[in-house]
């Protein structure tokens, strides 16, 4: 009787040591190639790493564990859809990031190399593929019957989860990535970022207002802080879609002025440097002589 009372206490321990042994392979492999490799891959007086890339890294590597390990995965996976959507939105918006400008462009090409696998990876970066795949790989993921069985089948929940951020590294690649070649310009990454918001809407939207509840397995007797499954699904879509779109948003607004304001607080301000003799001599030499007049 109370190891059946126990096994639905919702916040339980639970280990996940695959989990770890991830994020533990990711750091060891991390620290190897700066320590080992990285000398002898950049040119000399260049820097392995920079703090930003080292601080990116710590910031991926909490968030995929946070994500990945209990609590979260477990809330999500058996009790709160809600959890679930932040759990997808660490993996696709929050992490990729992250992990991208964690990674020096010698160690990216050292892994991906200058072959067929390059060249896939250049095609599959491009902003309307990897915008198509991206987006197929979001709606595909809250279609019913694929949600209720990735969280009955362990294989395909992780299956589901590993593709959904190798698609979103891709979708960041043409913003933050490590190689500039497939970066696009930042005029036109606020246009690309927005389009990434759209899609999205359109889950959110029918999770929010769908009568009924839309996944079965969510329909759980015991519940988490007293939230209703009806609740628990309208909270998903208003996290997928406000949760979202302000991240993506406040990168847009981020690169717009990135872009276009870059000189405004020199172009508009009152303060004026002293001028040079030679540049008033230059501007003199510069300007013609006004044409005599003719008595």
């Amino acid at each position: 009787m109370f190891a059946a009372i126990q096994s639905l206490d919702p916040w339980r321990f639970q280990a996940h040591p695959e989990v770890w042994l991830v994020v533990l392979f990711l750091i060891g492999s991390y620290i190897y190639m700066v320590r080992s490799i990285g000398p002898q891959a950049v040119a000399e007086g260049e820097p392995v790493v920079t703090r930003v890339q080292v601080a990116s890294f710590a910031g991926a590597m909490a968030l995929l564990w946070v994500g990945a390990d209990w609590p979260m995965h477990d809330i999500g996976e058996e009790y709160l859809y809600s959890a679930h959507m932040v759990q997808h939105m660490i993996f696709s918006l929050f992490f990729p990031p992250l992990a991208l400008l964690a990674t020096p462009q010698w160690m990216l090409r050292l892994i991906v190399g200058d072959g067929r696998f390059y060249r896939a990876c250049t095609w599959l970066a491009k902003p309307v593929v990897v915008g198509v795949i991206f987006n197929v790989m979001v709606m595909v993921t809250h279609i019913p019957p694929v949600v209720n069985a990735s969280v009955r089948s362990a294989p395909l929940h992780y299956s589901l989860h590993l593709m959904l951020v190798l698609t979103a590294l891709l979708m960041w690649m043409p913003v933050v990535g490590p190689f500039h070649e497939l970066r696009i310009s930042d005029a036109a990454k606020p246009i690309y970022l927005f389009l990434q918001s759209v899609v999205p809407t359109v889950p959110a939207g029918w999770l929010t207002f769908a009568e009924g509840v839309v996944y079965s397995h969510y329909n759980e007797p015991v519940r988490v802080w007293g939230i209703s499954p009806t609740d628990d699904q309208q909270l998903a879509g208003a996290i997928m879609k406000i949760g979202g779109s302000v991240f993506l948003w406040s990168l847009v607004v981020f690169y717009f002025f990135k872009r276009f304001a870059t000189n405004w607080k020199e172009e508009n301000s009152y303060r004026r440097r002293p001028l040079t003799f030679d540049e008033v001599k230059s501007e003199f030499d510069s300007t013609p002589a006004p044409p005599e007049k003719v008595s």
